[in-house]
């Protein structure tokens, strides 16, 4: 059982006799003889090939479904799709700037990738990753021998199997046994498709953080170990440098630390953390923050986070909340966030255009019942559901009885829980909520829930207290079952399993998409390089890596303007007059626009979620098709400008002319407008 029975003072300690138990398949404390570290080393290895072996796994997927290693260069990067086009072209800007402090200055001064705006990248976006990847790519002797792609892709792709190590780590800690690892790694690599979509969306912010998140459990996980000593300090800083990665690499960073803030937070509330621990974690989490906040050139989102202010709160007022205004910083940023939040919890629909957008994609709604029956399909869920109750259960007997220790103020023995194994159950629950609220959010929750489905099927404490239920507990048994275990359920795994392996990895395809291809490529011989491009936020991501066009809008959408220009912009799918849509355009400073047949004629979501259906509804429209409507919509005086500009009307021919066409996307070039010049009262009038 996790819960043991000791003195308040000794809190977080324990016996001998339970260290001892614990310490299968790893080191004991004092242990230093051969065979003790072979078998370390053995597990640590298991570790590392685990940690290829999915490496290689996601990689050769990648491989295989779009032949990235035969197809053409303007096609790989067609192949990054939507705002992982945009990251990766400031990848490709540095490298192709005459050098690393000139690549650096357009960064920070950057005047092509929003129009009529200079903006500092740095501060703005979360790109440090590609910035460091260019210019290490610029200094090792690597050029002959590794394209500036493929080092791209293979690092994000090595940092799988640093995630996997991480995982590994955690369940080995936790459970005492490198067992629960190996159980980890290979359960985290066959849910792949519910644990990681790494190899179709490379650049994606949280492909980069993630690996840093597990290493950062990882090293609090040890660090909250009992009898921790010697490496107490290695420990902080080690979760220092995994959180500043992790909130470097990711936009969303505070509001995962927020959650974490909040695990923290409740267990020094049941005291199953001391003083010492718990400020240690608040002031990691801080420095990590504000180490990022200076890199990002003093970033407000960072400054003006709810997690900043949760934890000054905690620190310094532990017995109340102490509201701050985040208004008094101007931070409007992510202000979207909180919208979103609101209106998927509101009773009622809303009609803000920024909150429609995330709550009609299927990767912000709740998780679908399917991931469940995926993950019970390989064993997962049955060991994890049990874990989860039964460590719960346990938990909130500790916390209670801690309370009414602290309530009656006494100082006997109070109920000790593990506050390693706490911190992760409270992890796993907080992440498991947030995953089943938004589906985009499970790969925070699916990779920690192998290890700790893994602790659950190694864990001395877990079993001993089922062998005692047996009434056939005994030290023999217990180490027989909690090896034969995880080792049946792997090579239950393995022959289950391996087969559909080798047949995904024997399906082979090629990228296809000749109307990108077609519209890059124009766009790229036929339009001056300072044009201004206008569209979609997708599209206009890959216009700017394929070709280096100056863009209107795109989908980085953490910026208030950038929010409010990307709905004017989109007002081309509206039903707006055309001299309407020519001014928005023009004062976003456009020369071409781009307009997509699959936005403007959507039948991907349903009615209410089609992009032309949140812009009628923001501009107080009656939407397309049979369906009810809100009494308050009107009729639009004009008609769907998508649709309408098709026809050649004289209205649209004179502000706009078609310059290329296929059979997905319209690019029409904004003509200048003539002045009239007033005539002179001596000029004589033109006869007829």
């Amino acid at each position: 059982m996790t819960t043991l029975r000791q003195r308040r003072a000794s809190k977080g300690k324990e016996s001998a006799a339970a260290a001892e138990v614990h310490c299968v398949f790893c080191v004991p404390a004092g242990d230093w003889s051969w065979g003790s570290i072979i078998w370390t080393s053995v597990g640590l290895s298991v570790s590392v090939g685990l940690g290829l072996l999915c490496c290689i796994y996601v990689a050769t997927l990648h491989e295989n479904d779009l032949w990235f290693s035969n197809i053409k260069e303007l096609e790989r990067e067609i192949s990054f799709r939507t705002e992982c086009g945009l990251y990766y072209s400031y990848y490709k800007q540095m490298l192709q700037a005459p050098s690393i402090q000139e690549g650096l200055l357009e960064l920070i001064h950057d005047n092509l990738t929003e129009s009529r705006r200079t903006i500092n990248l740095l501060q703005r976006m979360n790109i440090y990753q590609e910035v460091f990847l260019s210019v290490l790519y610029r200094l090792l002797p690597i050029k002959t021998y590794l394209e500036p792609v493929y080092f791209y892709i293979y690092t994000v792709f090595s940092l799988q199997a640093v995630y996997v190590i991480a995982l590994y780590l955690t369940a080995w800690l936790l459970s005492g046994s490198w067992l629960a690892g190996t159980l980890a790694g290979v359960w985290y690599i066959l849910n792949r498709v519910d644990t990681t979509r790494v190899e179709f969306t490379i650049s994606l912010r949280e492909n980069w953080s993630l690996p840093f998140l597990a290493l950062q459990v990882a090293t609090i996980t040890c660090y909250l170990r009992p009898q921790l000593t010697s490496f107490q300090q290695v420990m902080v800083w080690l979760m220092y440098v995994t959180t500043f990665c992790f909130c470097l690499t990711w936009q969303f960073n505070q509001f995962i630390l927020l959650i974490q803030a909040l695990i923290i937070y409740t267990l020094d509330c049941v005291d199953l953390l001391t003083t010492t621990q718990v400020t240690t974690l608040y002031l990691v989490q801080v420095s990590g923050l504000l180490s990022v906040w200076l890199l990002q050139f003093c970033n407000s989102m960072i400054l003006g986070s709810l997690v900043l202010s949760f934890i000054v709160a905690a620190l310094f007022v532990r017995h109340c909340q102490v509201s701050s205004d985040d208004k008094a910083l101007q931070v409007r940023s992510d202000e979207h966030i909180f919208k979103f939040i609101k209106s998927k919890f509101a009773l009622r629909p809303t009609r803000d255009f920024d909150a429609s957008l995330y709550l009609c994609e299927e990767a912000f709604g709740l998780l679908p019942l399917d991931t469940l029956e995926r993950l019970a399909d390989t064993l997962l869920l049955f060991p994890y559901v049990p874990t989860l109750l039964l460590l719960s259960g346990t938990l909130a007997v500790a916390a209670f009885r801690n309370l009414r220790y602290a309530a009656a103020q006494k100082k006997g023995a109070a109920e000790a829980f593990r506050s390693d194994v706490a911190y992760n159950l409270l992890h796993t629950l907080l992440y498991g909520l947030v995953a089943f609220s938004t589906m985009r959010m499970k790969y925070i929750w699916t990779g920690h829930m192998c290890a700790v489905a893994a602790h659950g099927m190694c864990s001395a404490e877990l079993w001993t207290l089922l062998l005692r239920t047996l009434r056939c507990n005994s030290r023999t048994l217990l180490r027989i079952v909690r090896c034969a275990v995880p080792l049946l359920i792997v090579g239950f795994l393995y022959f289950k399993f391996w087969p559909k392996l080798m047949n995904e990895l024997s399906e082979l395809r090629e990228f296809y998409d000749p109307d990108t291809v077609e519209l890059m490529t124009w766009i790229s011989t036929k339009t001056p390089k300072q044009a201004v491009f206008a569209g979609s936020m997708q599209l206009l991501a890959g216009i700017k890596l394929c070709t280096g066009r100056v863009l209107t809008n795109h989908p980085h959408y953490e910026d208030k303007d950038l929010r409010d220009r990307t709905r004017q912009v989109y007002q081309v799918y509206a039903r707006r007059s055309p001299e309407e849509v020519y001014g928005i355009l023009r004062a976003a400073g456009a020369d071409y626009v781009v307009l997509e047949n699959s936005i403007c004629y959507e039948r991907r979501h349903r009615r209410g979620c089609r992009l032309r259906d949140l812009l009628d509804l923001a501009n107080g429209h009656i939407m397309d098709g049979p369906g009810e409507n809100d009494p308050d919509l009107t009729p639009a005086e004009h008609p769907r400008f998508c649709e309408a500009i098709q026809t050649d009307g004289a209205a649209y021919t004179a502000l706009f002319s078609r310059t290329f066409q296929n059979k997905t996307f319209h690019v029409y070039r904004l003509k200048k407008k003539r002045r009239k010049t007033p005539r002179s009262p001596a000029e004589p009038a033109a006869t007829p």
